[in-house]
């Protein structure tokens, strides 16, 4: 399976019903009463985190989703069924991005949802607008739209260890000797291209390790692998430092490989870790061991000589790597979860104090003009014009917050067009008289 750990997606959630214009009819009784339903509600769109799914490959070629529209209301005040919710399975250890890049969410736990967009509210149907002096409304509400937006997934992927080194330093050597793992390995550099997961068990203590994509120096800015690299060490409880010390220079590659964590950020520089030199098999690394030792000594930082390829020393690295991890505590999500692993965002509440503040208009480039104002604009949208008196309701609308004024103060005319959402009209100043 390929992995791909970042996807852009498309989602909508569906349309509310609409309410529905009917009138009792009942024998003897020659004028009945409105008895149209209400609309149902739509579908949401809700991502939820499962196990068992290591990457986001799944959408690279699906990337559009749309939740079930909800069905209209009926007479006899029958509700429309509410639309199906659209359920999109992703890997623990998925971050949710809006188009400004704000966190939304960060599914980590098995069963974690967030509710991606909200399906539309369902229009009332025409029982709801009978009063004294109304007694048989022949209009009802149309259902709203469903949410819509456009999100980033990005995978961070959940270890309690991760093995960092540059290129050909024994990661993945390392990883199949601590654990059951298989990676790939060749004698050439980048053989790891995806991070390769293992799994150590100690004392009935399951211990998740990452063998990580070989980083370079300036990875941090995007660099060979760059940041498709360090993203996954973000959530690693601890971090094994993995040198190779048949090179030339391994205190230099130590530095850099630490400068990397540093410039990176995201507490990188400050999470517990072991020092490794590997390759303690091969003649002439006996002086590189020192020089690395004491580097690593005069940090404080705990330090092991290891050969992924003979064993050496790797028992005592599987017992410091579990007693370091039952130490650490996991890492936090970026988001605070909620206490039913259900994420939802706040949603904007139309607010009685906006609905009398005054409308805006705007004069556009074509001569036409637009009437802004968010409650109103609300309601406009759900008036059903083909009902009998629909243009009754939007004048009475347009009467409560004197639309009909302000487009005269803005130097409308009659015939002039103007729109309200997506409502387009001709200007006809006597309509609310």
């Amino acid at each position: 399976m390929k992995f791909v750990d970042i996807a852009n997606i498309y989602v909508k959630a569906g349309r509310g019903g609409n309410g529905a214009l009917s009138f009792r009819r009942e024998k003897f009784v020659p004028k009945g009463g409105p008895d149209g339903g209400d609309g149902g509600k739509g579908g949401d769109v809700i991502l939820e985190a499962v196990g068992g799914i290591v990457t986001l490959a799944d959408f690279e070629y699906d990337r559009r989703f749309q939740a079930g529209h909800a069905g209209h209301g009926a007479g006899a005040l029958r509700t429309g069924a509410n639309g199906e919710d659209l359920k999109i399975f992703v890997p623990c250890g998925t971050l949710i991005r809006d188009e400004d890049d704000n966190i939304l969410a960060d599914l980590v736990e098995p069963g974690q949802k967030f509710i991606a967009a909200h399906g539309g509210k369902g229009g009332r149907g025409n029982s709801h607008f009978a009063s004294s002096s109304r007694r048989a409304p022949k209009f009802a509400e149309k259902g709203d739209a469903g949410e819509e937006r456009n999100l980033t997934l990005e995978l961070k992927l959940i270890a309690d260890v991760g093995l960092a080194g540059f290129p050909n330093a024994g990661k993945s050597s390392i990883l199949s000797a601590i654990s059951g793992a298989k990676p790939k390995i060749a004698g050439y550099p980048f053989t790891t291209l995806t991070p390769n997961l293992g799994v150590l068990a100690v004392d009935d203590a399951k211990v998740v390790i990452a063998d990580l994509p070989g980083l370079i120096e300036g990875a941090h800015e995007g660099k060979g692998l760059g940041l498709q690299f360090l993203r996954h060490v973000e959530r690693t409880r601890i971090l094994l430092h993995v040198i190779d010390l048949s090179q030339a220079n391994p205190v230099e590659n130590f530095h850099a490989l630490i400068n990397e964590f540093k410039e990176y950020g995201a507490d990188l520089s400050s999470r517990p870790c072991i020092v490794i030199g590997n390759k303690i098999d091969i003649e002439g690394t006996q002086e590189n061991l020192k020089l690395l030792r004491s580097e690593a000594e005069s940090l404080s930082l705990p330090f092991m000589a290891v050969s992924a390829l003979t064993g050496e020393n790797i028992p005592e690295l599987i017992k410091a790597v579990a007693e370091l991890v039952r130490k650490t505590p996991a890492v936090k999500n970026f988001v605070d979860e909620d206490e039913n692993k259900i994420i939802e965002l706040p949603r904007k509440k139309l607010s009685r104090k906006s609905s009398r503040e005054p409308v805006k208009i705007l004069r556009l480039s074509d001569g036409s003009f637009r009437v802004e104002h968010e409650n109103f604009e609300k309601s406009v949208s759900r008036i059903n014009f083909e009902h009998e008196d629909a243009l009754q309701k939007f004048s009475q609308l347009l009467k409560a917050l004197s639309v009909e004024e302000a487009l005269e103060a803005a130097g409308a005319r009659e015939g002039d067009k103007v729109y309200i959402g997506d409502v387009e009209f001709d200007f006809e100043p006597e309509i609310s008289s």
